[in-house]
């Protein structure tokens, strides 16, 4: 398997007119940077005399709400300062969340940053969400960064067709493919064999037989071509891709999203003209995050009871 490499991922913040800021401003906005962040205090909303409010869970808390969202990695210094908590304090909570899965040390003297547990907590909420809202979420961040040039969508089948149900483009993104209610090939396209990808084999197979049927004869090795390329992109990566095969000037990646409370299954995808995405960029930079992105929007709370 090809290695991936994992990018911390800052929330995409920057003004559509970012291109006429100087470099270090824009930096500064896509790092969050703009103006100081608030000590985050253990006793936001109760006060301290309060007789039901228990002041540890607080202090726990506060740990992990220093985060910040550019932000993998913190040490029992950064916590200190940023609760004004003492730093024997800081280090008795955060070994006990690290004993609960709350938090994650990279090596013991070493940082942390924020583990499983704390997912697991947000799995009511996000099931509560509709799916194109958390997409929406999840759409953004696998687009944020420096290229201002990429797109990503979620779509759901439609026939033979997959049709985006909601999209995401950076702010210099060109690409009139990504938008709202677009509809793209089932066989060629990145998110059309992840769709393929998400159902069963036979499944797959009376997709193709339906779409042999329709189409004229010389465009048949294509369609058993896009099949099998997904089939062997996925058992590889764990997604799908299409580089110029749809349009030659559009790169993609994909990877389908299990149904999830009774939807449909659907997918997501990143990518754009192929000139300003080449394929080592989706590869390397934008696969980790749409895999992740993946994931968030599969989970269920009865998966992790």
């Amino acid at each position: 398997m090809r290695p991936l490499r994992r990018l911390a991922v800052a929330r995409d913040t920057a003004h559509p007119a970012q291109g006429r800021l100087s470099p270090a401003f824009r930096n500064s906005i896509l790092k969050n940077e703009t103006r100081p962040e608030p000590p985050v205090t253990p006793n936001d909303d109760e006060t301290p005399d309060d007789p039901k409010f228990v002041s540890a869970l607080s202090r726990g808390l506060s740990l992990l709400r220093a985060f910040r969202p550019s932000e993998v990695w913190l040490s029992n210094h950064a916590f200190a300062q940023r609760t004004g908590l003492p730093k024997a304090t800081v280090t008795r909570l955060t070994y006990t969340l690290c004993k609960l899965g709350y938090l994650q040390q990279a090596e013991p003297g070493g940082e942390y940053r924020l583990g499983p547990g704390v997912l697991a907590l947000g799995y009511g909420v996000l099931a509560g969400m509709d799916l194109k809202d958390r997409a929406a979420l999840e759409l953004a961040d696998i687009c944020a960064g420096d290229n201002p040039n990429v797109a990503a969508a979620l779509g759901e089948r439609y026939g033979q067709s997959v049709v985006y149900l909601a999209t995401h483009r950076s702010p210099n993104s060109v690409s009139m493919v990504f938008h709202l209610g677009a509809q793209v090939p089932l066989f060629h396209s990145a998110i059309g064999r992840a769709i393929l990808m998400g159902l069963p084999q036979d499944t797959q197979d009376s997709l193709l037989d339906e779409a042999l049927r329709d189409a004229p004869t010389d465009r048949h090795d294509r369609l058993r071509g896009g099949l099998a390329r997904a089939r062997a992109d996925f058992a590889r990566w764990g997604f799908c891709t299409s580089f110029g095969e749809w349009r030659s000037e559009i790169n993609g990646i994909a990877v389908p999203v299990p149904p999830v409370q009774g939807r449909p299954l659907a997918a997501i995808n990143v990518g754009g003209f192929a000139f300003l995405n080449p394929e080592a960029l989706l590869l390397d930079t934008y696969a980790p995050r749409l895999l992740r992105a993946a994931k968030t929007l599969s989970l269920r709370p009865q998966d992790h009871v």
